[in-house]
């Protein structure tokens, strides 16, 4: 890694993409950014990516590239696990500010996904589930309700248990735990339901994107066992479809107002 980055445009390149933190760049705009041919930035970012230092994200017809924060983590621990030879009091702060940089959650390359429903016990939960399956890592997926039920329905566990999903930490949680100064930020906000039974959702940042994706509440569905099933099918495979979109938007090419519409439009294509 320390080879990788011996050279001038490189290290520019590192310093550009780490202030881009989560969102990374287009390969054309890091060219133009650091003013060297695309021909040569290519070689360079090849070199980078095969170290481990940067990693790449194909977004249509773009590529996008970010710091791979994994990797400089264990080069940051290289270089000071050996730190002022036994006297850690000398640069500790130095070393744990390395560490903290090296994994904020604010740098991470990936988004965090509300889903929300009234009793947090099917749609949301099934939502959750799925996207954290098929993010990729790029995507951390959560799940509440405005009124949480006491556990989720049966049968949405065991149609995911069915699909291959693990479904232990799957549980109904009030919404709550997701507002305030200590809940995890929030990149998109997503209501699965009509209306929150009147409610007005509470304050999940100022940079929260919501969308709103209606479907069929399995809790108001009184049909046989069969049909039941169907749904639940039915219902899974349209979580699926919208979700396999919306992993895939060019999110470093739109701004919030696109994306916000681009969530719409998912909704509206999609139909369960």
């Amino acid at each position: 890694m320390l080879s990788a980055l011996a050279q001038e445009t490189r290290l520019e390149l590192l310093r550009l993409l780490f202030a881009q933190g989560a969102a990374g760049m287009p390969a054309g705009d890091i060219a133009s950014a650091l003013g060297v041919p695309p021909s040569t930035l290519s070689f360079h970012l090849a070199a980078m990516e095969r170290e481990g230092l940067l990693q790449a994200t194909r977004h249509g017809r773009r590529m996008i590239y970010a710091v791979r924060l994994i990797g400089m983590r264990d080069l940051l621990g290289f270089l000071t696990e050996t730190c002022c030879a036994g006297q850690p009091g000398r640069c500790g702060d130095i070393a744990d500010l390395l560490s903290a940089a090296a994994e904020d959650p604010h740098m991470t390359p990936a988004f965090n996904v509300l889903f929300l429903c009234t009793a947090n016990s099917a749609r949301s939960i099934m939502a959750e589930a799925i996207l954290n399956a098929i993010g990729g890592g790029r995507f951390h997926a959560y799940s509440a309700g405005s009124d949480p039920a006491a556990q989720p329905r049966a049968e949405v566990l065991a149609k995911l248990a069915a699909m291959g999903h693990a479904t232990q930490g799957l549980h109904s949680k009030s919404w709550d735990v997701f507002t305030g100064p200590a809940a995890p930020r929030m990149d998109f906000v997503i209501a699965l339901c009509d209306t929150l039974d009147g409610q007005v959702c509470p304050d999940f940042g100022a940079k929260a994107i919501t969308g709103a994706w209606p479907l069929p509440d399995p809790q108001k569905f009184t049909g046989s066992s069969a049909e039941r099933a169907t749904l639940m099918n039915e219902l899974y495979a349209s979580l699926h479809r919208r979700l396999a979109i919306f992993i895939n938007l060019p999110f470093a090419t739109l701004d919030r107002m696109a994306v916000h519409k681009r969530l719409d439009e998912i909704a509206g294509t999609v139909r369960a």
